[in-house]
C-alpha cells in the first residue's frame, strides 16, 4: 500500500483533507509448451502486467508503466505509455519483476512493485492459483494493493476522479480476491484463537511453577527450622 503525503518535487496547490484510493492488481500469468524448446531451452510462456482493480482506464492518470525483467532478456526494461499494462515473454526461471509507475502529474513521485514471476503453482502456495484459459491449464499469480493519494494535487484530483471505463463488457478479474480475503480473515482469526489457547496453557504453567516455588521455599524453611533445633542441642 503505497501513501502519497506531502508532494514534494516541483510544488503544486494540494487538496487539503483529500483522499484519493486507486486499487490495482499485479502479478503474472504463465503456460506452460508441453516440452522443452529446443532452439533456447524455454519452457513457458509468460505475461505480466499491471491492472485495475476496477474497471476504469488508469492512463487517465498514470504517464507510463515501466517493467524491468531479469537481465537475461534483451531490453530488460520495457515502458508501456497506454493500456493494456503488460509484457509477454518466454522462458525456464522465475524471477523477481520491478513494476514502476509514473503519473501524469510530475508532482506525484513515482511507485515501484515487485513481483516474483511465477511459472509453477505448488499446493502449498496460496500466492498461485490453477485455472483453464482457452482450453489451457494456466498458473495465475495475482496481487492486491492500493495506491492512496493523499491531499493530492488539484491536477491529479480532477484526473483520479474523472476516468472512464476501461471496458464495456464484463470486468473480472482471474483470482477471486473475495474469496482470498474471506480466507486471510478466517486464518487470521484461527491464528488468534491457537495464540489464546497457548497464552492460557503457558499461564497454567506459570501459576503451576508459582506454586512449585512456594511449596519448595516452605519446605526449605522447615528443612532449615530443624537443622537450627538441631544445632542448639548440646
Amino acid at each position: 500500500m503505497t501513501d502519497f503525503a506531502d508532494g514534494s518535487g516541483t510544488g503544486g496547490a494540494r487538496v487539503k483533507g483529500v483522499t484519493v484510493i486507486k486499487p490495482i492488481i499485479y502479478g503474472n500469468v504463465s503456460k506452460h509448451f508441453g516440452k522443452k524448446r529446443e532452439s533456447d531451452s524455454h519452457t513457458h510462456e509468460w505475461t505480466v502486467y499491471l491492472k485495475p482493480f476496477l474497471n476504469e482506464d488508469m492512463s487517465n492518470y498514470v504517464k507510463k508503466v515501466q517493467f524491468k525483467l531479469h537481465e537475461s532478456y534483451a531490453n530488460p526494461n520495457r515502458i508501456l505509455f497506454k493500456p493494456p499494462y503488460e509484457v509477454s515473454e518466454t522462458g525456464w526461471g522465475e524471477f523477481e519483476v520491478q513494476i514502476k509507475i509514473h503519473f501524469n502529474d510530475g508532482n506525484e513521485r513515482p511507485i515501484t512493485f515487485y513481483h516474483m514471476l511465477k511459472l509453477f503453482h505448488t499446493g502449498n502456495d496460496s500466492s498461485t492459483t490453477t485455472a483453464m484459459v482457452q482450453g489451457r491449464k494456466t498458473v495465475v499469480s495475482e496481487n492486491y494493493d492500493e495506491i492512496i493519494f493523499q491531499d493530492p494535487t488539484q491536477y491529479i484530483n480532477t484526473l483520479l476522479t474523472t476516468t472512464r471505463c476501461l471496458t464495456l463488457n464484463a470486468y473480472k478479474h482471474e483470482t477471486n480476491f473475495e474469496e482470498r480475503k474471506a480466507k486471510t480473515l478466517e486464518s487470521i482469526k484461527g491464528g488468534r484463537s491457537q495464540v489464546a489457547e497457548e497464552i492460557i496453557e503457558l499461564k497454567e504453567k506459570l501459576q503451576l511453577a508459582k506454586e512449585t516455588i512456594v511449596k519448595f521455599k516452605t519446605e526449605l524453611g522447615k528443612v532449615n527450622g530443624q537443622d537450627k533445633s538441631e544445632d542448639m542441642v548440646f
